[in-house]
């Protein structure tokens, strides 16, 4: 790990100015992936700026849904009896993700900005666009068994690792944000995050210095809720594909640089085809690069299949 400096702000505002004053400075709470990622010296900040102790810490209803802090654990949110209750999916993602001691210490705001558990992105042998930009794709032709089938580019193949953001992204969740010059921002999740094409390494529309506040959830949509994951091993594993359904709403996981909301999908349903139809619908883009050609099939399945077990929760 190269050396870095630290400080632990008073304020929000402060923060953000802390992050922007500084060169190469970043934010940190939980330090689930981050820490990781400066011991193996892929993520080198040289000032860190802990936000762990600030005030984003609650979840409280507002306009008919939920506006969950930036600094809410994972755990806790999965747990807390209005998300399990009307936001089923959501504890449900969270729950798959994961282990409990790290659903314990990982943050609402951290795990939406968690980097991808692509091999090559970890290996610093290997070049990564993602990484380092320019230096090329070793996914491509490489190992790429976990990597992406909807909306890479030559560039970069990598998915987003998150269960929980595919659960907001199907409950239409917004990111509260501060800026440091003190504007505030509501994004939609499906808007946050950035497909690669040509810059991989810039993976959200954050500006620098830019503080996630809070997750917003508007009234759950009407219908059965259901999230499914498919992976290697039945624990602390990241998805192969997984599927989360809220009412008429589904966001796919494991197949993309970011949560996909399955839009195509969803107009096909709600103009009356079959769900075997809007899936092939919605995967017709779909591309595999060798070892991961199966996911393909797999998510046509796992779609089908969690399609139906929502409808069949929402009917009880």
């Amino acid at each position: 790990m190269k050396p870095f400096t630290y400080e632990r702000p008073e304020d929000i505002s402060a923060a953000t100015l802390a992050v922007i004053e500084r060169p190469n400075a970043k934010f940190v709470a939980g330090g689930t992936n981050l820490i990781d990622l400066m011991k193996l010296r892929i993520e080198t900040p040289t000032h860190l700026v802990d936000v762990g102790r600030l005030p984003m810490g609650k979840i409280e209803e507002a306009d008919g849904g939920l506006r969950i802090g930036a600094l809410v654990r994972n755990s806790t949110l999965a747990g807390d009896a209005r998300v399990r209750q009307t936001y089923p999916v959501l504890s449900e993602a969270i729950l798959a993700g994961a282990s409990g001691p790290l659903r314990n210490k990982a943050t609402t705001g951290g795990n939406l900005l968690q980097r991808t558990r692509c091999l090559y992105f970890y290996n610093r042998d290997k070049p990564c666009n993602k990484r380092e930009p320019g230096s090329g794709c070793s996914a491509l032709e490489g190992v790429n068994r976990s990597n992406a089938i909807l909306g890479a580019s030559e560039q970069c193949i990598a998915v987003h690792p998150s269960d929980m953001a595919v659960a907001l992204a199907a409950l239409d969740a917004k990111v509260e944000t501060l800026k440091a010059s003190g504007e505030q921002r509501s994004i939609s999740l499906t808007d946050f995050h950035t497909l690669p094409g040509a810059q991989p390494d810039i993976e959200t529309i954050l500006e620098p210095g830019e503080l996630i506040t809070a997750v917003t959830l508007p009234p759950p949509p009407p219908g059965g809720q259901s999230y499914r994951k498919v992976r290697d091993r039945a624990s602390y594993a990241f998805a192969l594909v997984s599927v989360a359904v809220a009412g008429d709403h589904v966001a796919l996981g494991g197949v993309a640089a970011k949560p996909w909301r399955a839009s195509t999908l969803e107009a096909e349903l709600q103009s009356g085809a079959p769900p075997s139809a809007a899936v092939e619908a919605e995967l017709a883009a779909a591309r595999g690069y060798g070892g991961n050609d199966f996911k393909i099939p797999l998510a046509r399945r796992v779609i089908v299949r969690t399609l139906a077990q929502a409808k069949e929760k929402g009917r009880g």
